[in-house]
Parts: structure tokens; C-alpha cells; sequence
């Protein structure tokens, strides 16, 4: 039973919301809104983080206690935050650019380091506030404002960077698909340590359709798969197709054709501490393979502001000096 109750309307703030009509950004405020009023956490509790980029308006739009920094910052503002005060629930909103360019770099040490932090990261494959310039999700060969022939670069998969950095929660959702987000949101909140929620976000202005192949309706169940721990990869329409192991490697197939049956179908486990299946996973793509979504790992490790906290008392502990003044009058002392 929630120790707190809350409405959705609880964490909406009075600010007027300034997203452009149609974009994903509504929903997903939506459901982070949503998931918190259902998680009965005590409101004055969270803390909303965000850097730079259409994403990072979010704290305005949440009636809880929030920072706006800077670009790229979100990471270590946050894992600041979080460190400051362990009791707080940290929840850093963040884009494709600020968090996987300007601040790549704090956001790789955030996940390695396993601060007990919600990252929400919107991917809409490019940098949307400062008008569609690629990001560092953007696909090879795609024309933008500052690759007018195509980039000439590959893209990050955020999952691959996430468990690169030895992150132990990855996670995927689809920004209109408020029902998944809210499952997703919630088995992220409950997570010890860094969790990461990718979510495939769409720019009706400057990038509009990037996801269509996948979101469409009449794609939608061909071309995604809904991960659950402890239940089996199956996808389609008629839910009768699947995913198996041949040789290492996943396979697509359809279940009662070319001797495939139910039984060859994996099950998923998002708790092995083993990364290699959540990898690939990670990797399908059309049109090979649906795209894979739900929670994919989901880890226990070492949480960093637990172990920094339980340092602290045990240093405390054991010290000699207690406070300032004990140690200015410690040694040798002489009065002037």
C-alpha cells in the first residue's frame, strides 16, 4: 500500500506547457506524471533534473522541486544532487544531444558509477530546440540542417553505451505508448542504482516520422516486441512469432513454420548479470527483427550514494575529532 496519496493533477504544475502541438514531449510528461502519483512517494521528495534542449523544459512543467541546468550537465548535477541529500528521488530528463554529446562524458560516469538516478532520455534522433541539426542518435546518410549531404558519421545506440559503461538498468519506450512508459517509469523508480529509460520521441517539426516504421499502427505489432522478465520473446499480430537462439546468434521466426515451436522461443531474463543476450536485444532492427522494448536489464550492483553514505558513518564513527573547533584546538596551539 502507497504510504502517500497523490492525484496526477498533484504533480502538474501552473506553468503554461510550451511543446509544440504534437509533440511526443506531452506524453511522456504525462506519464512520468502519472507514474509518480501512483508510486505514493512523498511528493516534497523529488527532485527533477534536466540540461539543455526541448526535454530539459520539463522541471517547469512538474509541481515538484526541480533545477534547470545547464547543457550537458544534467548528469553530474544530478549525481550532486542525489549525493547531497541520498533521501531525495532524483529523476534527470534529458535529449539525445545533451546527454550523449555535450555530456557524454558526465553521463558515461554517472551510469559506471551506478548513482541511484532516473534518467529519462528522449531520442528523436536530433537536436530539435536549435532546429534540426544531427545529434548523436542521427542514422548514417540522413540529411539535416548541418549534414545537407548526409552524415558521414554512425550513430550511438544508447543501450550500447549504457551497458558499455556497466550499467546494470536499461530500459525502452515509445512516447505514445503511455501505458508502456508508466510500466517502464515505475519498474525504473523501484531500480537500485542508475536506470536508464531510452524513449523513441517524435519532433513534429524537424524530424517528424523517424519512428513511423516502428509506431505506425499497422507496424506496430510486427514491429515491436514487449520484453518481460520470465515471460517468452513473442511478437506479431496473431502473436506467432518469436525469437530463438541458432548458432550464438537471434533469430526472427515464425512459430509452427520450418519446425519452430513455442518451446524454441526465449524466454527473457533481464536479471541475468550476464550482458551478452541483453546486448543483442538491444542491437535488433528492422527489418530483420522487431524492435525490442520493455525492460531489457535490470541489474543489482553497488548503489554509489548508498556506499558513499555508509562511508561516511563509518568514518564517523571511528574518528577522533568531532567537530571544527575540536580540530583547531588539536596539536600543538599557541595564542597570539
Amino acid at each position: 500500500m502507497a504510504d502517500f496519496t497523490y492525484d496526477v493533477k498533484d504533480f502538474k504544475s501552473s506553468t503554461e506547457v510550451r511543446w509544440c502541438p504534437g509533440c511526443g514531449d506531452h506524453a511522456i510528461l504525462n506519464a512520468i506524471q502519472r507514474t509518480m502519483a501512483d508510486l505514493g512517494k512523498k511528493k516534497s521528495d523529488y527532485a527533477v533534473i534536466s540540461g539543455i534542449g526541448c526535454s530539459s523544459r520539463l522541471p517547469y512543467y512538474m509541481n515538484t522541486y526541480g533545477f534547470h541546468t545547464i547543457h550537458g550537465r544534467a548528469s553530474a548535477i544530478a549525481s550532486g544532487v542525489k549525493s547531497a541529500n541520498p533521501k531525495l528521488h532524483v529523476w534527470q530528463i534529458t535529449g539525445d544531444g545533451d546527454a550523449l554529446a555535450i555530456g557524454g562524458n558526465h553521463f558515461i560516469h554517472m551510469v559506471r558509477r551506478n548513482v541511484d538516478i532516473n534518467v529519462i532520455l528522449f531520442n528523436n534522433k536530433i537536436y530539435g530546440l536549435t532546429k534540426g541539426q544531427y545529434s548523436p542518435t542521427t542514422d548514417r546518410g540522413f540529411k539535416t540542417k548541418s549534414s545537407p549531404f548526409g552524415t558521414v558519421e554512425d550513430p550511438f545506440v544508447p543501450g550500447q553505451l549504457v551497458l558499455g559503461s556497466r550499467g546494470t538498468f536499461f530500459a525502452r519506450s515509445i512516447d505514445g505508448n503511455m501505458k508502456m512508459s508508466q510500466e517502464i517509469f515505475t519498474e525504473a523508480a523501484k531500480h537500485e542504482g542508475t536506470s536508464v529509460v531510452e524513449v523513441l520521441q517524435n519532433c513534429v517539426i524537424f524530424n517528424s516520422g523517424i519512428h513511423e516504421q516502428i509506431t505506425k499502427a499497422e507496424n506496430r505489432e510486427d514491429h515491436q516486441l514487449y520484453l518481460k522478465h520470465g515471460e517468452k520473446m513473442i511478437f506479431g499480430v496473431n502473436r506467432d512469432k518469436g525469437i530463438v537462439s541458432e548458432k550464438g546468434k537471434l533469430k526472427a521466426v515464425t512459430i509452427g513454420q520450418d519446425g519452430y515451436t513455442i518451446d524454441d522461443v526465449l524466454v527473457h531474463d533481464a536479471e541475468d548479470e550476464e550482458s551478452y543476450l541483453h546486448s543483442a536485444l538491444i542491437n535488433m532492427a528492422l527489418p530483420n527483427f522487431p524492435v525490442a522494448f520493455g525492460v531489457i536489464r535490470s541489474v543489482k550492483a553497488p548503489v554509489y550514494d548508498q556506499e558513499m553514505e555508509s562511508q561516511i558513518k563509518d568514518v564517523q564513527a571511528r574518528r577522533k575529532v568531532t567537530c571544527v573547533d575540536e580540530l583547531l584546538r588539536s596539536g600543538n596551539t599557541w595564542e597570539v
